[in-house]
């Protein structure tokens, strides 16, 4: 937990203000960035030098352990004359647990008021939505007073944080008995001295085994020691020595399996095993108790998930998006044991799972792969009880390798079910759509808190943008192969529509002509993506009057539309020489025009 945890909470006070944008929360606005300001004490607090004294009287113990057979009696008496050197910074000799004890209860009062504070703000804005006028202002009122009790019972805990002492020269005091006594080329001295040759700063204030382990483990893999056939060897090594380690980010590792060390690592918070050829999750990660994120997404296998996961019940981000199939992952009955979970990526909703996952009311975002007939109207049921939920993401079984191929689908199987019957929870931030749909469904219409949305392989015949221009507070808004109608004009885009769209990304293998936009309209637009659109010639009359536009990318768009637009003499050229950075690949030609 400890200072990952605190910069958790804080980002998460910080993603209210700029959610709510200050409207319904600038009464309690300077209450919650002084909460914040209490909470970086707090990280400094936690970041104690004692995690680096104890970390560095661990891994002495476990060298001398490991290299007893090698070492002589001298070198035997002098790292265990060492290890009492350490005895006598903790201040109390011998007895590492009970420090290690007395230090757990303290990071516990604070967990535990931090996480009755995260839930508190989730409650409030779930009521708070719900209310208007004089309620609203109670409410809000109140939610001022609790984050000032919760900012004097932090300041409380904090009064009686335990104080260390701490010598400034253990570092070199293990790197120096290590040069002078140990061979520099066997793998655990290497290791133990590339580790700590790291730069001072990520040993400071406490983060050596904290925030900082995956930049570490980052370094080793450049040193090269955790790559190709000695990873997992090496990889075991470091564990070893890293008892009290709270991040693990294992990213683009050639591992099939997780070493048995990673079950052991009791204070694990954050484990990432991604762009990996990992085939399963182990029973063992049941050990994982203080797991609070597993992210195994983009794995070149298929994952097989254990029963295991179901005993992380602290675990609230769950990632799983596969590259291999349709990206979907298999989990074992009973998921919706893990009533802590917030994120939920990747998960295959058959079997019974759609049902479960209507009792995950903690859920924010959550990604359902192959939704099909069988299952989507019992998972909409489900989706519907999720008032939480502030991002959804539905995608069919596809044929195709990715959003912007510039194959189409054509199965009959790949259409998104039942969508008329779906009503969207009310906090719903962002949709994905992968699939085709016969039509655009109406309730789309009426998503007020929409500010992102990303429509893949629809194929809507009819324009989309008919109901997509009344969203009020839409920001983004992705349509690849979403329209198969070949012209675009004018009643795309009006005067009055997308009154606050900043990013507009367009894919289509159909689109031919795109004649007009109205002046005035997309009066905020800051960036338009055109990518494989490669029958479009003309960009639209009047984009010369979206003012705001800063960045055009095309993109696999053909040759003579770039040569029209070029500064070089280009005939279109008048409708993009406001747009200060022009970026475009076509056939035969790629680079940047800018002012």
């Amino acid at each position: 937990m400890a200072v990952s945890f605190v910069t958790l909470f804080q980002w998460r006070l910080n993603s209210v203000l700029l959610q709510q944008e200050n409207e319904i929360l600038l009464g309690v606005k300077d209450q919650i960035l002084s909460l914040v300001s209490k909470l970086d004490e707090v990280g400094g607090s936690l970041g104690d030098p004692f995690f680096w004294t104890l970390h560095a009287h661990e891994t002495a113990k476990s060298f001398l352990i490991l290299s007893k057979p090698k070492l002589k009696k001298k070198g035997k008496e002098q790292m265990v004359s060492f290890i009492r050197k350490l005895d006598e910074v903790t201040g109390v000799s011998g007895d590492v647990e009970r420090i290690w004890a007395c230090y757990k209860t303290w990071v516990s009062e604070i967990r535990g008021t931090l996480r009755e504070a995260d839930d508190y703000v989730d409650d409030f804005i779930v009521k708070v939505y719900g209310e208007t006028g004089q309620d609203r202002k109670e409410s809000t009122a109140e939610f001022g007073s609790e984050i000032e009790n919760i900012k004097s019972r932090v300041s409380e805990i904090m009064n009686r944080s335990p104080q260390l002492g701490f010598s400034p020269n253990l570092i070199e005091d293990i790197k120096k008995l290590l040069r002078s006594k140990f061979d520099e080329g066997t793998p655990l001295v290497s290791c133990m001295l590339s580790y700590m040759n790291l730069p001072s700063s990520t040993r400071k204030s406490g983060e050596l085994m904290e925030d900082k382990a995956h930049v570490n483990l980052e370094r080793l893999v450049d040193l090269g020691m955790l790559k190709e056939e000695a990873s997992s060897d090496c990889l075991r090594t470091v564990l070893h020595n890293a008892k009290f380690l709270r991040v693990l980010d294992l990213e683009n590792t050639l591992l099939k399996s997780l070493p048995d060390e990673i079950s052991k690592l009791a204070r694990l918070s954050y484990l990432g095993v991604t762009h990996s050829k990992l085939t399963e999750l182990p029973e063992s990660i049941g050990n994982l108790r203080n797991l609070q994120t597993l992210d195994i997404s983009w794995s070149e296998s298929e994952i097989e998930v254990s029963n295991g996961v179901l005993n992380v019940v602290q675990l609230r981000h769950l990632k799983m998006y596969q590259s291999t199939n349709d990206g979907e992952v298999r989990v074992p009955q009973g998921i919706s044991r893990l009533r802590n979970l917030q994120t939920l990526e990747g998960i295959y909703a058959g079997g019974g799972i759609a049902k479960e996952l209507g009792v995950m009311t903690k859920l924010r975002s959550l990604e359902v792969r192959c939704v099909s007939d069988d299952h989507a109207d019992e998972l909409y049921v489900s989706i519907m009880k999720l008032n939480r939920l502030q991002k959804l993401s539905l995608s069919v079984e596809r044929v195709s390798e990715s959003c912007d191929s510039s194959s189409s689908l054509q199965n009959e199987n790949s259409i998104l079910p039942c969508l008329e019957s779906f009503s969207p929870p009310p906090l719903l931030q962002t949709l994905e759509l992968e699939g085709r749909l016969i039509e655009l469904p109406l309730w789309l219409g009426s998503m007020e808190n929409l500010t992102q949305l990303h429509m893949c392989y629809c194929h809507l015949s009819e324009n989309p943008t008919t109901i997509l221009q009344f969203l009020p507070n839409l920001k983004y808004l992705r349509m690849s192969q979403a329209y198969k109608g070949r012209r675009m004009n004018k009643e795309f885009f009006r005067v009055g529509g997308f009154p606050k769209l900043e990013y507009l990304y367009i894919s289509s293998d159909n689109l031919v002509e795109w004649t007009e936009i109205e002046e005035g309209a997309l009066p905020c637009l800051k960036q338009l993506s055109i990518f494989y659109c490669m029958e479009l010639m003309l960009l639209p009359e009047g984009l010369q009057h979206v003012t705001t536009l800063r960045i055009l990318d095309m993109w696999n768009v053909h040759e003579d539309l770039i040569r029209r637009l070029s500064p070089n003499g280009g005939p279109e050229n008048y409708k993009i020489k406001h747009i200060p950075l022009v970026k475009y690949l076509g056939d035969m030609s790629h680079g940047f025009w800018g002012r």
